[in-house]
């Protein structure tokens, strides 16, 4: 056995890694047998504890580390090379080692790519690239130095990946798969813990997931508000003039949706979407909020959230995170955030059937919505789920 590869027989020393260990193994062990009960085919090999614990304590070392001033962004995927489509295979093993992952960072750390990590006995090693993956392959992403992510590839599913835990230090978050149980859960809740089922991951709720993701991800801030169509309602809530109103609405993005299955051209198509969804995303880093119909026509941007005469202030809302273990809180929403998430949490107060998608510059991702089962707003806080 080569020298260069890493022994699952050694303890990781990242403590974090050792905690998560086992509940990531339960995860995707009740996964994968269920596809397999369901006729899937194409299925991920299912990682045991040992295997989990000694890739992500060595990916969390890698993450620390830097090359030529540059903070590793590496993904990793647990998957034998024949499973991988059409990789690049390296004519030697390289170790699962956090020097070698950060030496090849820089070749694999655009969105897509993969380092293939598979065994030999207790040994593990990196075999080389790919940008196909089974479904349930157990991934492992450093989104920054010390944040990590365990996520899989959805049943047929076109976008984001599920997320399954997040570990950042020795702060462990793992995805309440049964979040999506509360009352009046938004869709797009539970599309992103839609973790097995293919008709959990439609094409309405898609969208306002590669919505939020973008939002997030350009890192400015920003409010979408997304309102029925065909009423004027909305407008009540918003201050007039509006600096950027959109007459005739933009239907860019709504054509796109439109479109029969049959009528869309596979990769185009998606190709096409995303670039909607990141001009309509960044719209909403400009001061004000976003506007936009439920069937993604754009209708202002830059707006200013008032509240009307006719309406009391909003003085409490519940506040959920869909992780294990977390404890559902009554606050005001100015101790949920600043300015932009109080003005978003009055709007739907005001407005019950719209929901505001409200994206920090720290990161933080909160989705509201009314609940009519507590009569009052609910701030699902989601970027867990995003990352």
């Amino acid at each position: 056995m080569s020298s260069e590869t890493k022994s699952m027989r050694r303890e990781p020393t990242y403590r974090a890694a050792r905690a998560v260990a086992s509940p990531l193994e339960a995860h995707f062990a009740e996964h994968i047998s269920a596809a397999r009960r369901r006729g899937e085919q194409e299925l991920a090999p299912e990682p045991d504890a040992r295997v989990v614990a000694a890739i992500i304590d060595a990916t969390f070392w890698a993450s620390l580390r830097r090359e030529e001033g540059h903070a590793p962004k590496i993904s990793l995927a647990f998957v034998p090379p024949e499973q991988a489509g059409q990789p690049l295979i390296f004519e030697r093993r390289l170790a699962l080692d956090p020097r070698v992952l950060t030496k090849l960072a820089p070749a694999v750390e655009r969105p897509g790519i993969h380092l293939g990590v598979w065994h030999e006995g207790e040994e593990l090693y990196v075999w080389g690239a790919t940008r196909t993956i089974p479904s349930f392959c157990f991934v492992l992403e450093v989104v920054e130095p010390g944040l990590l992510v365990v996520k899989h590839r959805r049943i047929d599913g076109f976008g984001k990946f599920a997320n399954v835990a997040v570990l950042k230090g020795e702060q462990v978050k793992v995805v309440d798969e049964h979040g999506d149980t509360l009352p009046d859960c938004p869709a797009l809740l539970t599309t992103l813990l839609g973790f097995a089922s293919p008709s959990s991951w439609d094409d309405s709720a898609n969208v306002l997931v590669q919505l939020a993701v973008s939002m997030r991800a350009h890192g400015r801030g920003g409010t979408l508000l997304v309102v029925p169509a065909d009423t004027e309602a909305w407008r009540e809530s918003i201050v007039h003039p509006i600096p950027y109103s959109v007459m005739p609405a933009f239907s860019g993005l709504s054509e796109l949706m439109r479109q029969d299955a049959s009528e869309r051209d596979g990769r185009l198509w998606q190709g096409a979407l995303r670039r909607a969804v990141d001009s309509t995303a960044g719209l909403t880093a400009v001061d004000g909020a976003a506007v936009m119909s439920d069937r993604y026509e754009l209708l202002a941007f830059g707006a200013k959230i008032d509240r009307p005469q006719r309406s009391e202030p909003v003085e409490r809302m519940v506040v959920t995170e869909p992780v294990v273990c977390s404890v559902p809180a009554i606050v005001h929403p100015a101790q949920h955030g600043g300015t932009r998430h109080l003005s978003a949490a009055q709007f739907v107060h005001d407005q019950r059937d719209a929901l505001a998608l409200v994206a920090s510059q720290d990161g933080r991702f909160t989705l509201f919505a009314w609940s009519p089962c507590e009569e009052m707003v609910h701030a699902h806080r989601v970027d867990t789920l995003l990352l």
